[in-house]
């Protein structure tokens, strides 16, 4: 973690490869700082850089005079730049060679320096480009891997979150202001109009978008971390061959001797826009083997952190046979289907409890057609006939005013296992599904998430706690309460880095590229 002191503004020009290593069409190297200018002028004499235009021109080294490449210049002048300071992006050839050679002649030049990691992005912070909930955001882009986690993150990196917090603390500094006006003024006649009254009317609105705001705090967070379904069961009941299939790579090794799987594997997938994780486990029995006895409590660990469980079975034995207790939803999942008779059962969905009747694990399953031709590989496997998951899904969407989940306990009957064949691909569809189903619930609020760190949580939660007071009706102490108030913008202002960060700017800045 970079210590955030090395990034404290300079009066250096930094410089840096802003586009991906490696041969390309083009590369985009960026530079900031008060030397910008001479350093276009030493790699291009006499040429005419205007402010935010394209101009194509010969560069070449400042002290060989060798010619590097013909680019494209965009000179950018403060403080109508990403970071406020003089910028330049020079957009060359992709070429290893004309990198190199772009960036071995900006050292040269007196002034210049690489850049760190983030520091582009440190710099536009500290001139007031951009504040910390939206570098956060910025981060959070670079790193987003599915369509949900980029569209969440631009959201943040443009803003929304900064808008929101700003717009409650505009109406805290409202209500600061009538609460102010009572404790200075209060033998001016007509004060009394400033009523502690109308301050709290104000309060409550305040309070209510914290509290909305909260509200999708868990789902931002998932949707930014994945949501980590595990295949758990017994051994050799297909496990590796379903992760394989659901992975379409062989990423588990598969094996009739059972014990094969000792350790965690992982693979990321995407549906439906979110990002899912699969985590394959080692057969969950009891055995004398120490390696497989410590894979068996890995998985037993894993189940109890995971978002949802797919427990496989060669027989629809029952979940108490083995599943640790106390984790999430579970997808009961009815393998090797291809070995049993084809029993043309329709596929309709299926609710259950556990052994302790805990509402917080169901399991979500459907009877699947076995009979059914999906021999094909799984990417072109056909859906099955009939009623399935997918149509669950399309009568799920109907139902406007009832929650995925209440809905598809409305539609359920008994528990009944999803019938799959990772061999041939029958019912693969299906349980894609129901994992999806189950992520999109989570990970897709009734609005878009604005939380997505628990540092913006904390500090809304600790915005919420002395609004609460604020509204406590046996507080009528002014000055406590315009107190309270006090204390709930400067939580707010932590959102924007205005206030007690420095613990935290590191952290950030150093998940930004070199060139961000």
């Amino acid at each position: 973690m970079l210590d955030a002191r090395v990034m404290l503004p300079r009066s250096d020009t930094i410089f840096a490869l802003a586009s991906g290593s490696g041969r390309a069409a083009i590369a985009v190297i960026r530079l900031s700082g008060p030397a910008c200018p001479a350093a276009l002028e030493a790699l291009a004499p006499r040429a005419r850089f205007p402010d935010r235009v394209a101009t194509l021109s010969a560069l070449r080294d400042p002290v060989t005079l060798e010619p590097l490449d013909r680019a494209l210049v965009i000179r950018f002048r403060a403080p109508r730049s990403y970071t406020g300071e003089e910028m330049a992006e020079l957009h060359a050839t992709g070429g290893r060679a004309v990198i190199a050679g772009i960036v071995a002649a900006l050292a040269k030049i007196p002034g210049l320096r690489p850049a760190e990691p983030g520091e582009f992005a440190w710099r536009a912070f500290e001139n007031g480009k951009l504040d910390l909930s939206e570098v956060e955001g910025l981060a959070d882009l670079v790193e987003a891997e599915t369509a949900a986690q980029r569209r969440q993150a631009l959201r943040i990196a443009g803003g929304a979150l900064s808008r929101e917090t700003e717009a409650i603390r505009s109406k805290l500094l409202e209500a600061m202001a009538i609460l102010e006006a009572q404790i200075d003024f209060s033998d001016v006649e007509d004060v009394d109009a400033f009523s502690l009254e109308a301050a709290r009317v104000i309060v409550a609105e305040a309070a209510r978008r914290v509290k909305a705001a909260l509200a999708g705090a868990a789902a931002g967070a998932r949707l930014r971390e994945g949501f980590n379904v595990v295949i758990a069961g017994p051994p050799n009941v297909g496990k590796s061959t379903l992760m394989n299939a659901l992975a379409r790579r062989d990423v588990s090794i598969v094996s009739p001797i059972p014990g094969t799987t000792r350790d965690l594997v992982e693979v990321s997938l995407e549906l439906r826009g979110y990002p899912v994780t699969l985590i394959d486990t080692a057969g969950i029995r009891d055995t004398d083997d120490p390696i497989e006895r410590e894979g068996v409590a890995r998985a037993r660990r894993r189940a109890e952190e995971a978002d949802l469980t797919l427990w496989l079975s060669e027989k629809a034995e029952p979940i108490e046979a083995g599943l640790p207790g106390g984790g999430g939803p579970v997808i009961m999942v009815l393998t090797k289907a291809d070995l049993r008779p084809a029993q043309g059962v329709e596929c309709e969905s299926a609710t259950s409890t556990d052994q302790h009747d805990d509402p917080s694990r169901r399991s979500l399953g459907s009877r699947n057609s076995d009979g059914e031709d999906l021999s094909r590989t799984l990417a072109a496997a056909r859906r099955p006939e009939g009623p399935s998951l997918t149509g669950l899904h399309r009568r799920k969407k109907r139902l406007s005013k009832r929650s995925t989940a209440q809905a598809v306990a409305g539609l359920a009957s008994a528990g009944a296992p999803i019938a799959i064949s990772a061999l041939t691909g029958a019912g693969i569809e299906s349980l894609l599904d129901a994992v999806a189903d189950l992520a999109e619930e989570r990970m897709a609020g009734p609005a878009p998430a604005l939380i997505t760190l628990e540092r913006h949580r904390a500090a809304f939660a600790d915005a919420l706690r002395a609004l609460e007071r604020a509204l406590d009706p046996a507080r009528t102490e002014l000055e406590l309460v315009a107190e309270d108030l006090r204390l709930a913008a400067r939580a707010l202002q932590r959102i924007a880095g205005r206030i007690d960060v420095e613990d935290v700017l590191g952290d950030i800045f150093s998940r930004l590229c070199v060139g961000k």
